[in-house]
């Protein structure tokens, strides 16, 4: 699910006829009914990638010319990466540093894809549901997994409740609450990022010159907004599977 009222990007060189060479394949093998890839899905994973290339283009140009006293481009990924540090400490404690790459690989990606829709012929990445439910399953998987990984079978009293009596009564529910982490951290970040795409295209069509201006200073606004809130959300979620249940 994504924005379906967008201008052509970039990457339509390239889905739209990989998209008719798909739709063509499957037709041919009858197989409709197991894949259906759609030329919006098609741009999504491509935005995706270009993302991905870009940070990572990023670190190795940085990495291959570090220097003892920092400038330049060394100098701005140094105060990034110190500040995402001080806010994973500040957040989790001391007990978050071994998280620290997870959820700084989980800024710098979420908002850059938040954040390349601003562009010019791109699109965002995250104004899709399969890629804010894809982070939002790593965050819900992680944090289990670290719980299962330091508490063992034990970790099963997080869902329990403190006295036998309430386990009919708490299991449900706090299984539910945290299925439900995972619906309300895709759908918080695609709603608000989508529903910003789609408020600028609007106005773009209507008036393209100077009017949409104000909205894209508030996408940059909500871009960063939306990845604090999302990072914020996953470090408490780890922090909550860390701690002894009682």
């Amino acid at each position: 699910m994504s924005a379906s009222i967008h201008p052509p990007t970039f990457t339509d060189v390239i889905s739209t006829p990989l998209s008719h060479s798909i739709d063509a394949a499957v037709k041919a093998s009858n197989a409709g009914w197991f894949w259906n890839v759609s030329h919006s899905d098609l741009n999504n994973v491509l935005n995706t990638w270009i993302v991905m290339i870009i940070l990572v283009v990023l670190a190795v140009v940085v990495r291959s010319r570090l220097q003892t006293i920092p400038a330049g481009l060394q100098n701005f990924w140094e105060v990034t990466v110190s500040m995402l540090e001080d806010l994973v400490v500040e957040t989790m404690g001391e007990k978050g540093r071994p998280y620290f790459m997870l959820i700084a690989s989980l800024a710098l990606f979420i908002l850059s894809c938040n954040l390349i829709g601003i562009i010019p012929w791109f699109q965002s990445s995250t104004n899709n549901l399969n890629t804010t439910l894809a982070l939002a399953l790593v965050s819900f998987v992680t944090t289990h997994y670290v719980g299962i990984k330091l508490h063992g079978v034990k970790y099963i009293k997080h869902f329990i409740g403190p006295v036998p009596w309430l386990i009919p009564l708490m299991l449900p529910i706090e299984i539910i609450g945290h299925l439900s982490r995972v619906l309300s951290l895709s759908f918080r970040l695609f709603g608000n990022i989508m529903g910003e795409d789609l408020a600028i295209v609007i106005l773009t069509i209507l008036v393209p010159y100077l009017v949409p201006l104000p909205m894209m200073v508030l996408q940059v606004f909500t871009s960063f907004i939306q990845t604090l809130v999302f990072i914020m959300l996953t470090m408490m979620y780890i922090v909550g599977s860390l701690e002894e249940a009682h």
